[in-house]
């Protein structure tokens, strides 16, 4: 069967009927991506609720954690298993590492309607064919997606789950921004056009990110409107094709890239797209919620976009179900804001998935810690509290104090408290966490102000290794105001 009917609705309907029947019809399905990536992240079971109670029938994992497959079980969620870009090198080198795997996170949970897991999906890294990742992975991308997919044959799971390997929006490009020119990025030509080929035979998709608030903020000829789909935007003009939005012309420059290529019908799915609600100018919840409006008009039009038009992609995954707290800033402090849901499961802002439900559910019966803050004691010497605060930020999550952030403008000695807080809340509300030197003070006051709120941590703590926050990013903020 080529790869072509899998984009015809009534075609696919038909192979899924005859030789997948444990996979739901996927076109135009719309998901969310679950990251563990935080200090203190809601429970899975609490997750699991948080999904069913907003409809939410779709989930892409970054990893195979067993306590996230273990709340999932029996829910009928739909759901992508997700292999780490550090397991790369292994599984691409042995076959039996990938053997290994597919044992302890996919046979021991599969299951195709019983009270398993209904996965359908295993994401082989994640975006390793970023630019900023250099050659770190994408080397070991081919040989880890055919080993784990012999591994699936081995385990009579290859009818019922395919392999897919989420790429990144730089893995194509065009140098003058017109989907006309799109074509893969030369770097990685090579490896991309071989896994193109590996996904064609086995019928997979291509999982690649979108993000209109990556071009907005990197190309000047990108406006915020057009990246909103604001019907008032100013269109693009493109070989006798008009783009209205930032979306289309993304999608279209990844379609041209792959007809060139030599996949012209490559079934397309939507790995990531979303917008971030702090961390960075108009990255706020108003906006988000803007973009979000915008995007599901557009995918529940089924219009497609002007090079597949009345053909959308297959299945869109919003970037991201919550915030999370740990996740690297390299690409910018916004990474740690992209959550439709803050990260006790509380909805920013509303959203209409199309399920029956015109706004988000919030998660229930959370269990957080005491209502306690750490914030500056006045009383005492202030000289060398920024000082303190800066250490605090090279644990805590600081980022709302980049420019744009919801705590960029909080003032002196406010952001000071803000820091201290949030080491407070991530070391479990400990005293000695809110010692810096007899400068830390615990109240049960909330010292919120105006946007910057001054988070309590939950119950349930995960955080093993706190990673190093968006230092910059504090000490910028933090100077700014002293």
């Amino acid at each position: 069967m080529s790869s072509n009917s899998i984009l015809r609705p009534a075609l696919a309907f038909l192979f899924l009927a005859t030789t997948c029947s444990s996979l739901p019809p996927r076109v135009g399905a719309v998901g969310v991506n679950w990251g563990t990536n935080a200090s203190h992240p809601l429970p899975p079971p609490k997750v699991v609720e948080l999904l069913k109670s907003n409809n939410i029938t779709k989930v892409k994992l970054f990893d195979a954690d067993p306590g996230v497959l273990e709340a999932l079980s029996g829910s009928n969620i739909y759901v992508t298993v997700g292999i780490p870009n550090s397991m790369l090198r292994s599984l691409n080198s042995s076959r039996k590492a990938a053997e290994s795997w597919v044992h302890d996170n996919l046979t021991r949970y599969f299951s195709d309607g019983g009270g398993g897991v209904r996965i359908e999906y295993i994401a082989v890294g994640d975006e390793p064919f970023l630019r900023s990742y250099g050659e770190q992975f994408y080397h070991f991308v081919v040989g880890a997606a055919t080993n784990i997919q012999s591994a699936l044959l081995g385990a009579n799971l290859a009818t019922k789950v395919k392999v897919v390997v989420p790429c990144s929006f730089d893995t194509f490009e065009s140098l003058s921004g017109l989907p006309s020119e799109g074509h893969l990025r030369p770097d990685i030509n090579k490896t991309v056009i071989e896994l193109l080929t590996f996904l064609d035979k086995q019928h997979s998709p291509f999982f690649a990110n979108i993000s209109p608030f990556l071009s907005y903020h990197q190309s000047k000829n990108i406006s915020l409107d057009f990246a909103l789909f604001n019907k008032n935007a100013h269109p693009r003009n493109d070989s006798h094709k008009t783009y209205h939005n930032s979306f289309d012309l993304c999608y279209d420059t990844l379609v041209t890239a792959l007809s060139t290529s030599g996949f012209p019908e490559m079934g397309i799915v939507i790995g990531k797209i979303g917008w971030p609600t702090d961390g960075a100018p108009n990255a706020t919840s108003s906006i988000a919620e803007v973009f979000m409006k915008g995007l599901m008009e557009h995918l529940h039009s089924k219009l497609g976009t002007p090079l597949r038009p009345h053909n959308p992609q297959m299945e869109t995954y919003i970037f991201a179900l919550l915030d999370e707290d740990q996740r690297s800033t390299v690409t910018g402090d916004y990474e740690r804001h992209w959550g439709i849901f803050t990260f006790d499961g509380q909805a920013k802002y509303r959203v209409d998935f199309g399920k029956g439900l015109k706004k988000l559910v919030n998660a229930q019966n959370v269990e957080y810690l005491a209502s306690k803050w750490c914030v500056v004691n006045n009383n005492r010497d202030l000289s060398n509290a920024t000082a303190s605060a800066l250490k605090a930020c090279v644990a805590a999550d600081c980022t709302a104090f980049s420019p744009g952030g919801s705590c960029f403008n909080i003032s002196w000695p406010g952001n000071i408290s803000y820091a201290f807080n949030s080491y407070y809340q991530q070391h479990d509300q400990r005293a000695d966490s809110c010692d810096f030197g007899g400068l830390g003070l615990i109240t049960t006051v909330d010292p919120s102000v105006g946007t910057c709120r001054f988070p309590v941590g939950l119950k349930t703590s995960l955080s093993v290794s706190l990673r190093g926050s968006s230092f910059f990013a504090c000490w910028v903020g933090l100077l700014l105001l002293t």
